[in-house]
């Protein structure tokens, strides 16, 4: 993730004055369209092929991504986000990595956000990601993406719990494992890749996407799926024996959207739908009177 503004909302007034996200694209965060994509690909493959598994993530800054992988839960399955939040850092160099991206960073702002878009937040669990085999249990989830801290030490526990927590065909998605300011997720992925059998699917402009398990008929499918698409050049590159596959996307095109509660004022012809396993929700009313902010919406659940 790259270093967040600093004009995220920190005070309740701060929060009241934030608009409500009437659309994905409203929430701040990086989430690009290929990798919008490529999350809806794998994760309707999973629930077509009614592979099961819960979703992970750690690391949500302001819940983009954490808001579209909400659209893709089934009956009885869990999700969990792990995030610092306003907590303060375990250790010296992830305080200062906490002080200089993301020192405005409150759950406050991800729960609103999120409770935008779905009618229950995920199971939210506010502490460092290195505590988070304690909370999810153990070859119990699907997919999981790792977008927590930058530092290698970090970065290479929070691949070894995805591995512990990653059913046997799980997918762990990394975010920033090629960008010039984080050499330590690029280190702890590759390293990965070289040494503990995690096999590499695919990869984008900004993220990792990759497998312990079933590989050959899962990069087969993902190949003939981008083969349909004009929008995402792809080519393959041999990585560690496996013919990982490189993707250009920057043409792609969105796909469906989770729907806002306040998207009423959603432009007319825009193409605004929910995830593939999510009932269209009816557009509430956006214009928001005093006190129907941010803080307010959070208020009535405190």
């Amino acid at each position: 993730m790259p270093e967040a503004s600093a004009s995220v909302p920190t005070s309740a007034q701060e929060l009241d004055e934030l608009p409500l996200p009437t659309r994905l694209s409203d929430v701040k965060g990086w989430f690009h369209p290929a990798d919008q994509v490529l999350f809806d690909w794998f994760l309707s493959r999973q629930l077509r092929l009614g592979e099961p598994g819960d979703l992970l993530e750690l690391g949500a800054y302001l819940g983009k991504s954490a808001i579209f992988m909400g659209g893709y839960l089934r009956p009885g399955e869990a999700f969990t986000v792990c995030d610092l939040f306003d907590s303060p850092a375990p250790d010296d160099a992830n305080s200062k990595e906490m002080n200089r991206s993301y020192a405005t960073l409150t759950r406050r702002a991800f729960e609103a956000n999120y409770l935008s878009f779905h009618d229950e937040l995920p199971d939210i669990v506010q502490a460092p990601s290195s505590g988070i085999t304690a909370h999810v249990r153990a070859d119990s989830c699907r997919f999981v993406h790792i977008d927590a801290s930058h530092l290698y030490e970090h970065v290479h526990a929070d691949i070894a719990a995805a591995q512990r927590l990653l059913v046997r065909d799980g997918v762990v998605v990394l975010d920033d494992f090629r960008a010039e300011h984080c050499p330590g997720v690029a280190a702890a992925t590759w390293g990965a890749v070289a040494t503990t059998g995690l096999k590499p699917l695919c990869i984008t402009a900004t993220k990792f996407y990759g497998t312990w398990g079933a590989y050959d008929e899962t990069r087969e499918a993902l190949g003939a799926f981008l083969a349909g698409r004009g929008d995402m050049w792809h080519g393959a590159e041999e990585v560690a024996g496996h013919p990982m596959i490189r993707i250009s996307g920057a043409k792609a095109e969105v796909p469906a959207q989770p729907v806002s509660r306040h998207a009423s004022a959603v432009r007319p012809g825009a193409a605004v739908q929910p995830p593939p396993n999510k009932p269209v929700q009816r557009a509430g009313d956006n214009r928001r009177p005093k006190g129907r902010g941010l803080a307010s919406l959070l208020g009535r659940r405190s």
